[in-house]
């Protein structure tokens, strides 16, 4: 089902046959018994604040957990899990804080994480030693969960997404971590964040910290276009399914268009689908429901095909 939104959009959709959705009718079955038992109750979740102590940033970080409803009573029960990235100037809190993501998850069995990444663009910096988000979330965090809460810890049921800076660090973690996902999304992307510099008149002053110079090797390995071009034509259908979207009153829409344009040459499996819409908490609410249901029929589509 569509948002409100979503039915009254100009909507463009590129997707590659090999990684496309299932159509209704092949899954209704699945969401009929789902909705019946999840969405009647519209709860809000209750959202756990854990900290844990990273060696690689050599502090103390927090990040909070929404589990989904039934996860006390159905002790034996495992669980897919979705990692929710924040946007510059943000924290780990914006997601649940700025979103009412705790109750649009109570129709849904999903445990969803809101890690900390502070201004890190999500990535190992070229300048400060202890900034290594990247490293932090692969290494550290997603150990972490897997080892706390009753996870499904595998590739299948482990997906990642996030808005403006954190919508290009999900899709950044999807390419470098193909095995680790299979399912990124992005709203809003900020998808030309390591291009930024003085001679492009680069505004944020976390760029040269995270990416060091121009032409410098951090760049370079965390460039999203450079990544999908040094993809083998046969290593394709290895990736994570790339779902985005992009308001078109929003300062990214070019460079989303530009990103879909390459995904579609290169035959990524993938969705892009403009909105009306500007950078703001607004929009980025009425997506993150959206993703919920995209990343449900995800799962629910695996489910047929085993």
């Amino acid at each position: 089902m569509l948002t409100r939104v979503s039915r009254a959009i100009l909507i463009y959709v590129c997707c590659v046959l090999t990684g496309s959705f299932p159509t209704a009718a092949q899954t209704s079955g699945i969401f009929a018994k789902r909705q019946s038992v999840n969405t009647p109750a519209q709860t809000k979740l209750a959202v756990v604040e854990s900290k844990l102590q990273s060696s690689l940033l050599g502090r103390e970080v927090s990040y909070r957990v929404i589990v989904p409803a039934d996860y006390k009573r159905k002790k034996s029960e495992r669980y897919p899990v979705i990692y929710l990235l924040h946007g510059l100037y943000g924290h780990f809190s914006n997601w649940t804080e700025r979103t009412d993501i705790a109750t649009y998850a109570s129709g849904y069995d999903f445990i969803i994480v809101t890690p900390e990444g502070d201004d890190g663009w999500w990535t190992d910096s070229e300048t400060v030693p202890n900034d290594r988000y990247e490293s932090y979330i692969v290494r550290e965090l997603i150990p972490e969960i897997d080892k706390t809460y009753r996870t499904i810890a595998d590739r299948d049921h482990r997906i990642i997404a996030g808005l403006s800076m954190g919508g290009y660090g999900a899709i950044k973690f999807g390419l470098k971590y193909s095995d680790m996902f299979s399912l990124v999304g992005s709203f809003s992307g900020a998808f030309d964040a390591t291009r930024r510099t003085e001679k492009t008149g680069n505004k944020y002053p976390s760029i040269p910290v995270v990416y060091g110079p121009e032409g410098s090797k951090t760049r370079a390995d965390n460039d999203i276009f450079a990544l999908i071009r040094l993809v083998p034509d046969d290593k394709i259908a290895s990736l994570p399914f790339i779902y985005f979207d992009c308001g078109t009153e929003d300062p990214f829409v070019e460079v989303n268009r530009e990103f879909a344009a390459l995904l579609a040459e290169k035959k990524v499996p993938h969705e892009f689908r403009e909105l009306p819409g500007k950078h703001e908490w607004p929009y980025w609410d009425q997506q993150v429901q959206e993703f919920l249901r995209v990343a449900s029929r995800k799962l629910a589509y695996r489910v047929t095909k085993n």
